[in-house]
């Protein structure tokens, strides 16, 4: 899709940096720039040509000193230029050329021949241009995914590589004991053997291959994958280390760098235990391979640096919940007398995370989230705890931002005036409670289990006791691949809305029947909002490939499927297709009646094929709620028909001056984000 407008919004954070100690802010400023250093492996991830296509804006920043209007002549146009502007900002925001939410592919809206105009303004635009032009403006592909004639994915490299061969290679590296989110596969030209490029500084070979299953070929682990851009986030870390704030932070970076160095997610997992120790920082990071989002097998992880400043007022807010959570977990679906009054499913024990609320100085990532849980490994959760946050200025863009007009014009003032503290707590919930919660039955090590094998705890739905659990080794993201992220979100979206008509709870965050806005306010609004964001997910499903592009928009479609199918007219959708107009509408009356036993019966669903490893009644039970076909094939044309222009963000920089940093903002506007990559020098 050509790039049209775009919404612009500043992740502003100035006050929450002048708060920092001098000491504090040299530890953000090499922290930042580390993850700053990072873009350039998020764009080797993303497509073959993201990394010339970023040369290119940044070079072409240089050769006019950021004065485009300067540009214009024969070959090209204002308007053009302006178009090509707005391409550039929205490639430097989502990291590359897909849309960081929805992996669809964007184009610029300019012709040939003011790409060559812009090419014959230096020899370095030249060789660039020479570069990109075969792929800039081609479609197909259209998203990414598995490699394909309409879709790509740059985990999977070679000419031919299939989604078998990206399975039989994974499973290989399963049995081995490898870990695979800093890995890409490259099939090689003899059609038969395979290399595994690990993510690390070193390049030195391995000598480590292992033979495919059929004896076909083999499986080789190879080091120095995006090597220099390592070295350069490793040298940062390094620098961040002397004004570290604790021993933990400094072991931490230690950890980071040696398996930023060495390829070692073992190292890499070491790192995240220290860190989810490291409680209320007033500098918070998160750095490495993490999310899986993006990988069409749902395994392998993309690159992401966040670093972000703590706002104590707000954090105290979210301490209030931390500690009363108990309360709440024991009144969700699986909840039995057993545990203390949480069931078996559930953890003995809910180590009150550090929740923390803080204010983004640089995320260098291809999606910018407003909350985030981590880490993503169940045994360190489970073990050693874990982390939640909300990113405050991003959440207010939210709040701000143009959005689908699928609320009835009537009650459009009162969705938009409660839907930031409805969003704000259905998010914390999702964060805390949604990904915080649970227990997997796992065989351990030496044939022992975290559960009673003789006596299996029974199954709230089946009334029989379990039958399937993770087998010594397994995971969840291993076993259930490509739907892990997807359930995982859509199971956390469901706990947070399932609570947001907990008097208690509302009450804990400030709102009763007397507050400004209510108490049945939010809830009722969240209603809506599961009505708006379902039909919303529609844009990122490709109806080609019968792929959802994003994980959040599938689960938010599933979740709007099952209120129409089991919430008994709780919430409805009214589709004009002449006029092109969607509208949710939710009956207030059927909220508690109708609307929250269908989500605690859908919750209970994902919840319980999680806990017990059961892959195929997931597989068959989400796909077919997030299924799209009949009237939801129309409804998504509406959809599409009514997008609202996608975000852009612009985002600070530090800089040294002296022994001082020195922070600066950037206007949000298209020329603002593109200076403020330009002057990012990486």
């Amino acid at each position: 899709m050509a790039v049209g407008n775009v919404q612009i919004f500043r992740l502003a954070v100035e006050s929450q940096f002048q708060g920092l100690t001098e000491t504090e802010k040299r530890y953000a400023h090499h922290m930042a720039r580390a993850a700053w250093f990072g873009a350039r492996i998020i764009l080797e991830q993303v497509s073959p040509e993201s990394p010339a296509t970023f040369d290119f804006i940044l070079e072409l920043y240089r050769t006019c000193s950021g004065k485009w209007e300067a540009l214009v002549g024969p070959d090209i146009g204002s308007e053009e230029l302006r178009r090509f502007l707005t391409y550039a900002a929205t490639f430097l925001s989502n990291v590359g050329n897909y849309f960081g939410s929805g992996d669809q592919k964007f184009v610029p809206d300019v012709s040939t021949e003011f790409f060559q105009g812009l090419a014959a303004k230096s020899p370095r635009l030249g060789e660039l241009f020479e570069k990109i032009s075969p792929s800039i403006k081609s479609l197909p592909p259209y998203s990414l995914g598995h490699p394909s004639e309409i879709t790509q994915s740059a985990y999977y490299l070679g000419s031919d590589i299939t989604e078998h061969d990206v399975q039989m290679v994974s499973k290989v590296l399963e049995r081995n004991s490898i870990f695979p989110e800093n890995t890409r596969i490259r099939k090689a030209k003899n059609g038969s053997d395979f290399g595994v490029l690990l993510a690390s500084v070193d390049r030195s070979d391995l000598n480590q291959s292992f033979p495919l299953p059929d004896g076909s070929g083999v499986v080789k682990l190879m080091r120095g994958d995006h090597s220099v851009h390592l070295e350069r986030v490793c040298a940062e870390l390094s620098e961040a280390v002397k004004y570290a704030a604790n021993d933990k932070q400094r072991d931490f970076l230690h950890a980071y760098i040696e398996s930023f160095r060495t390829g070692s997610l073992d190292t890499y997992r070491d790192s995240l235990r220290i860190w989810a120790q490291d409680r209320a920082p007033r500098v918070e990071n998160i750095f490495g391979f993490v999310e899986p989002y993006r990988d069409p097998h749902g395994i392998r992880s993309e690159f992401e640096g966040l670093v972000a400043i703590a706002d104590d007022s707000e954090t105290a807010l979210l301490a209030k919940l931390v500690e009363n959570s108990a309360i709440f977990i024991r009144r969700l679906p699986w909840a039995t007398p057993e545990n203390d009054g949480k069931g078996p499913f559930e953890k003995n024990l809910f180590e009150p995370p550090d929740f923390s609320s803080i204010h983004t100085l640089a995320y260098c990532s291809t999606i910018i989230f407003p909350g985030i849980n981590l880490p993503n490994y169940n045994d360190i959760r489970q073990e050693e705890g874990f982390k939640n946050v909300i990113i405050s200025n991003r959440m207010i863009v939210a709040s701000e931002a143009q959005q689908y007009p699928f609320i009835d014009p009537s009650e459009a003032e009162e969705f938009k005036r409660c839907k930031f503290p409805a969003y704000y707590w259905w998010v914390v919930l999702h964060e805390l409670l949604g990904h915080g919660t649970g227990r997997l039955m796992v065989e351990t090590e030496g044939g022992k289990y975290n559960f009673d094998i003789n006596n299996p705890p029974i199954h709230p739905i089946t009334g029989q006791p379990i039958a399937s659990w993770y087998r010594r080794g397994q995971t969840w993201t291993g076993q259930f691949e490509e739907l892990a992220t997807t359930v995982d979100e859509c199971r956390a979206e469901l706990v947070g809305a399932y609570l947001m008509d907990d008097v208690e709870l509302l009450e804990l965050f400030g709102f009763n029947e007397t507050t400004e806005i209510s108490a049945a306010d939010l809830t009722y609004n969240v209603y809506q909002q599961l009505g708006v964001d379902g039909l919303r997910g529609l844009s990122n499903f490709n109806l080609d490939t019968g792929k959802w592009g994003q994980a959040h928009s599938q689960a938010h479609f599933a979740i709007l499927k099952c209120l129409l199918l089991d919430g008994d007219g709780c919430v409805t959708v009214f589709h004009d297709k002449p006029k092109q107009s969607l509208s949710v509408r939710v009956d207030k009356t059927k909220i508690a009646t109708h609307g929250k036993p269908a989500l605690g019966r859908m919750l209970l669903q994902l919840h319980m094929f999680r806990c017990t490893a059961d892959v195929e009644g997931c597989r068959a039970y989400y796909r077919e709620l997030s299924k799209v076909d009949g009237e939801y094939v129309e409804w998504r044309q509406t959809v599409l028909a009514t997008k609202p222009p996608p975000l852009v963000f612009a985002q600070a920089n530090t800089f040294l001056d002296g022994d001082t940093v020195v922070l600066r903002e950037y206007e949000p506007t298209v020329e603002g984000v593109i200076q403020s990559w330009a002057e990012r020098a990486v």
